[in-house]
């Protein structure tokens, strides 16, 4: 029985740059190259670095609501407790609250990577997420748009439901469905 369900926020909870050209934007319009990037994002995500308050207004000014999966955030919080599990930049959180982007939720665990200094699919911060939820591996299901990070969720015998970020309606409409499923 599912206890705690876990969302990845960018691509699940929000439209982040998923399957359109706002990154080649953001590349173009500060001169970042994916060489530099590659480099420099990891040490981002785990707080080691800074990010310009200018580029982190040029990712968050182009994230939007992603309205289909809101029912169904509080249908869930309604049967089981929530979370967010998500690899973020320093101070993006508050910026995307900010924006009004969020569903009005009462999450009852944020692990945000640049404040935890752990990353997805390091299996650190599974372990970390599993005790703040404070149930077993079993009783968590993990709603996330990357292969990877669901992979490394399942060493932990949790529950993964693979959201497609191209398909936000159906992905939500077949979460509800699933969740109904694997919560009786």
């Amino acid at each position: 029985m599912i206890k705690f369900v876990y969302f990845d926020l960018g691509g699940v909870v929000i439209k982040d740059f998923s399957g359109t050209n706002k990154w080649e934007e953001v590349k173009k319009e500060w001169g970042l190259t994916d060489e530099y990037w590659d480099k420099f994002e990891p040490e981002l995500c785990i707080g080691k670095q800074r990010i310009d308050h200018d580029l982190l207004d040029a990712f968050v000014s182009r994230f939007e609501a992603n309205l289909s999966i809101w029912p169904v955030i509080d249908e869930i919080h309604r049967h089981c407790r929530v979370g967010l599990l998500t690899n973020m930049y320093p101070e993006m959180f508050a910026a995307i609250k900010n924006r009004g982007i969020l569903p009005e939720v009462n999450w009852n665990v944020v692990i945000d990577s640049s404040v935890v200094g752990l990353q997805k699919p390091d299996p650190k911060i599974f372990q970390l997420s599993e005790e703040k939820a404070g149930v077993k591996g079993d009783q968590i299901l993990f709603v996330e748009n990357t292969p990877g990070h669901i992979k490394a969720a399942q060493t932990f015998g949790w529950q993964t439901f693979l959201y497609d970020s191209s398909c936000l309606d159906d992905s939500s409409r077949n979460l509800f469905a699933f969740f109904s499923k694997v919560s009786t």
